[in-house]
């Protein structure tokens, strides 16, 4: 028997008990609804059930003690409040029930409206639809009090109109082709495009492609085959029971949060799996009873650009859904005022006043029942990565949020999004459609017409674009693989728009020039035909759409860290913005940034991006091209001298190189990792090897040279080669080796400080484990650097990489004989974990991913339990034994969002990541120092 504290434990809450700060309990969408009824705004009465009764539903299987009379209490009060019952034969109530996760997922849940139809109450409907004057289709109660206050009118309407009993009667039969039509796809899992197919097929024998053409008799005749359709594969009736039909519903949206399309989107998103959703039953109010009423959605800015102004979409006659589904096109809603001025007027006071409540850009879905204007949710609006930066800095000069605020509502992800190329439009490129840029970018690829084949193209390495007449949240997988979305149908609002602003794709909604046939893989377009195969090129910021491959040009954003643009003498809003939010965020941060860089030219451009040195040199890329010869020479040495020629025919190239790198970075930190990777990958490879060797001795040739590689491949062979003769032990077997590196650093250093500059060189030895093996290496290069620098004033510092588990396990012991650590997290990620990154990721990453085994890949962000503590080990024990210790990550993880906050809290000094994501470093470092109170101390 369950305790009387689990059977008390509070499941549901009225509008009026919940705030906007309650989204981890009530959702998103709960949370909000709630705050609107506080704020004495129009909102139909209704109740959520909490995420916890969700949690405990996916738990166990079965309702949580203590729901089901919590729904029904909380369903009598609606009925009393509304003067209405669920589902009553003469005077319905209806209600919808709708998803809620406190993370938005658009689409991705569950949505049934108009639960508590059946054949009996469908009359009833019609009957209070045509013929109340003051009694409300859904709702007779006055006052409105339970829901935020609104006088006057109720819930769904009380105004004379629609009075013609066909207007009334095709109101209520497309209320109920539409309850079965989503209870069976939502509920019961029918199939939707056997509903589809009956729709089209009633539209076809009326000649009509519209909705509104179909009279009352049509929908009638639609509400029975679509009856059919759910009993052939339900082996049921359609339920009949008000209440039956709203607990089916509510098990349903709970059961959503499992559905492969929310699994997916929450993996791609990075929302965790536990949090589950509420379910928000809400009155019904009805945009489809006339000319008079209509739904739509709103946005207080564009969340395309950022730009001020009225944006969002409307739809005369039309419930929410067809909005979102892009069923039929939407008209602009500044259009609203001219058919209905009052509702227009008071909607834009709303918004105003929304987005000043929220401090943020909001994004609004309302209906308008018979010139009754009422709110069905608001939230923070999901924008494009440039309306991000732009409203940010707009938001600061209204006075609303300060720079700090700015910095925290902005992220790499979407400055990296920022910094790829557009296209580059001449007077060869015309565009052959203009639809509604719904998400900016610039995509180019390979049309595809269903998401399997977008998935299947993508992964053998190929761009795609995928065009459908409009998306639903079955296509998010094609979605997620395809590099731009193009749909006919839609606007800002539809369901690929939202999706795709919110995971950074290009997408064109809305291009109603284009006629697609999915079945035939093909679009035609200004009279020409596109095949599944062909190349198009579409534009997110203009909307057009272009046959071919567009070429692209750099983003204004990279200008500008290049140097190229003044933010202060361009008009530029975005790049305005960008300055200034950078400008912050390095006034903020406390890490520094630098690169990982390998030439002068790199490294100059990692200096124009922000870099404050280089984190790491790689000096195994110096022995590439040309320059192989010699390297085969050093391993096929055998005697001395010749190792010593081949050491000393090497040395004047590594000087030059370091050199070059030095005066790129006059004045900053360079640290150089000593030669790391196994000799042999410097060789061909041995099966490549043995069969040249092999041919030529058929040809009679000489193979001497050949045959003196093949032996040395074979004879440093290696079984695991990254477990092997690598790194620091090959400085310890080679002799000379690492002595003619660290002479060619301190060379170079010296050149460089003579010739007027400042060289500030630091010597990394990589992959040791042992302080053993660091300090023989510290002892002879600290011969060779006292030798050359003299007196010049060069410093040079001696320090490691931890990349060994045992190095950060041991790192106050290692910290006695370096100067600084270097955490290389690829390969510490590698050995901690046992993978090899090369076999692994494509080998079952794909299903520990699937499984929920990882979150994320690690080599992508940082394993913070794993890795994560090894690092944090080695800094706590390292800087206990050599206070000062200077402390930094040249591994990818340095440029990766998430990862960088880590290393904040972690109290590295410095993050090093590639010259094109030192941007992204420089702006997460700064959110990380705002985000913990922390401010620039370097």
């Amino acid at each position: 028997m369950a305790s009387q504290e689990t059977v008390d434990h509070k499941y549901v809450y009225d509008f009026s008990e919940g705030n906007k700060d309650l989204k981890d309990l009530l959702g998103g969408k709960g949370a909000n609804l709630a705050e609107m009824t506080n704020l004495g705004l129009p909102v139909p009465p209704g109740f959520t059930i909490t995420t916890e009764a969700c949690q405990a539903y996916l738990a166990t299987g079965r309702e949580p003690d203590g729901l089901a009379g919590q729904i029904e209490r909380h369903l009598e009060s609606l009925e009393r409040a509304m003067g209405k019952r669920l589902g009553d034969p003469q005077d319905p109530l209806l209600v919808s029930v709708r998803s809620g996760a406190k993370f938005s997922m658009p689409g991705m849940m569950e949505t049934v409206l108009n639960v508590g139809l059946n054949d009996q109450s469908v009359e009833g409907l019609a009957r209070q639809a045509g013929g109340a004057t003051g009694q409300a289709a859904s709702g007779g109660a006055t006052g409105q009090a339970a829901s935020g206050g609104a006088t006057g009118q109720a819930a769904s309407g009380g105004a004379t109109g629609q009075a013609a009993s066909g207007g009334a009667d095709r109101f209520a039969w497309d209320s109920y082709r539409r309850l079965i039509q989503m209870f069976g796809k939502t509920v019961c899992e029918v199939p939707g495009e056997e509903f589809e197919h009956a729709l089209d097929e009633i539209k076809s024998a009326k000649g009509t492609h519209n909705d509104l053409d179909l009279d009352a008799d049509d929908l009638r005749g639609l509400v029975d085959a679509y009856k059919k359709i759910f009993l052939k594969h339900t082996g049921r009736e359609f339920p009949q029971q008000p209440r039956e039909q709203l607990d089916l519903a509510i098990r349903a949206v709970f059961e959503s949060w499992n559905a492969e399309r929310a699994v997916l989107y929450r993996r791609q998103e990075r929302i965790p799996a536990d949090l589950g959703t509420a379910v928000n039953v809400v009155s019904m109010v009805f945009g489809n009873l006339g000319p008079d009423s209509g739904t739509g959605v709103a946005f207080t800015r564009d969340p395309g650009s950022g730009a001020q102004g009225i944006y969002g979409d409307y739809l005369a006659n039309a419930q929410g859904e067809d909005v979102v589904a892009g069923i039929r096109n939407t008209v602009p809603l500044q259009e609203l005022e001219q058919l209905d001025k009052s509702s227009y007027d008071e909607l834009l006071g709303i918004m105003a006043r929304l987005e000043e409540h929220y401090k943020d850009l909001c994004d609004i879905e309302f209906t308008i029942e018979r010139g009754k204007l009422w709110m069905l949710q608001t939230r923070v609006g999901k924008r494009t990565a440039a309306a991000a930066f732009v409203i940010a800095g707009q938001l600061v000069d209204e006075g609303l949020i300060d720079l700090d605020e700015a910095l925290h509502r902005v992220n790499g992800a979407q400055l990296a999004q920022l910094m790829f190329p557009r296209f580059q439009i001449d007077h060869e490129f015309e565009a052959v459609a203009t639809g509604i840029g719904a998400s900016p970018g610039a995509a180019s690829g390979t049309v595809v017409f269903t998401s399997a084949r977008a998935v299947e193209l993508a992964a053998e390495g190929q761009s795609v674009i995928l065009v459908r007449r409009e998306t639903n949240p079955d296509d998010l997988n094609g979605m997620i693989a395809a590099q731009g979305i193009l749909t006919s149908r839609g606007g800002k609002t539809s369901h690929a728009a939202v999706v795709a602003r919110g995971m950074g794709k290009t997408c064109v909604s809305g291009a109603d020039a284009i006629d697609v046939n999915v079945p035939a893989k093909r679009f035609t377009v200004a009279g020409q035909t596109v095949n599944e195969g062909d190349v198009v090129s579409i534009d997110g910021t203009t909307g057009k759409v272009y046959l071919g491959e567009v070429p692209v040009m750099p983003s204004e954003v990279v200008q500008y860290f290049e140097g190229s643009l003044d933010p202060e003498h361009i008009d530029n809003a975005l790049v305005r913005a960008v300055h200034r939010i950078m400008t912050h965020a390095d006034g903020k941060r406390r890490l520094a940034v630098r690169t990982n860089a390998d030439t002068g030219a790199d490294a100059a451009r990692a200096r124009r991006f922000g870099a404050e040195g280089i984190g790491l040199c790689r000096t195994e890329h110096m022995f590439l091209g040309d320059r192989r010869e010699l390297v085969e020479r050093l391993i096929l040495a055998r005697a001395e001298g010749e190792r010593e020629a081949a050491l000393a025919a090497l040395l004047p190239l590594q000087r030059d190189d370091f050199g070059e790198i030095f005066r790129a970075m006059d004045g900053l930190p360079v640290t150089v990792r000593l030669i790391d990777p196994p000799l042999h990958e410097f060789l061909p490879p041995l099966e490549q090897l043995a069969v040249n060797v092999a041919v030529a001795q058929e040809r009679g040739e000489d193979v001497a040279k050949e045959e003196a590689l093949l032996a040395a491949v074979r004879r440093m062979h290696e079984e695991n080669p990254m477990l092997g003769l690598r790194g620091v032990r090959l400085g310890l077997v080679i002799p000379g080796l690492f002595a003619m590196q660290v002479r060619a650093i301190a060379e170079a250093a010296v050149a460089c400080a003579r010739g007027g500059g400042v060289a500030k060189p630091e010597i990394m030895v990589p992959l040791v484990g042992a302080v053993q093996e660091l300090e023989t290496v510290r002892a002879e290069a600290e011969k060779i650097i006292a030798e050359v620098v003299g007196d010049s004033g060069v410093e040079v510092l001696i320090g490691t990489m931890i990349e060994v588990p045992r190095a950060a396990l041991t790192a106050g012991q290692i910290a006695e004989a370096a100067q600084f650590f270097s955490f290389g997290t690829n390969d510490l990620t590698q050995m901690a974990w046992g993978f090899s990154r090369d076999d692994v990721e494509g080998a079952f990453f794909w299903r520990y991913l699937e499984l929920g085994i990882f979150g994320i890949s690690p080599f992508e962000s940082i394993d913070r339990d794993g890795v994560g503590r090894l690092v944090r080990i080695a800094a706590e024990e390292g800087r206990a034994a050599r206070p000062g210790l200077k402390l930094g990550v040249c591994g990818e993880h340095g440029g990766d969002p998430d990862s960088v906050h880590f290393f904040h809290e972690v109290g590295l000094d410095y993050v090093s990541c590639s010259p094109f994501r030192v941007p992204v470093a420089r702006l997460e470092a700064g959110r990380a120092a705002v985000e913990t109170g922390g401010s620039d101390s370097r």
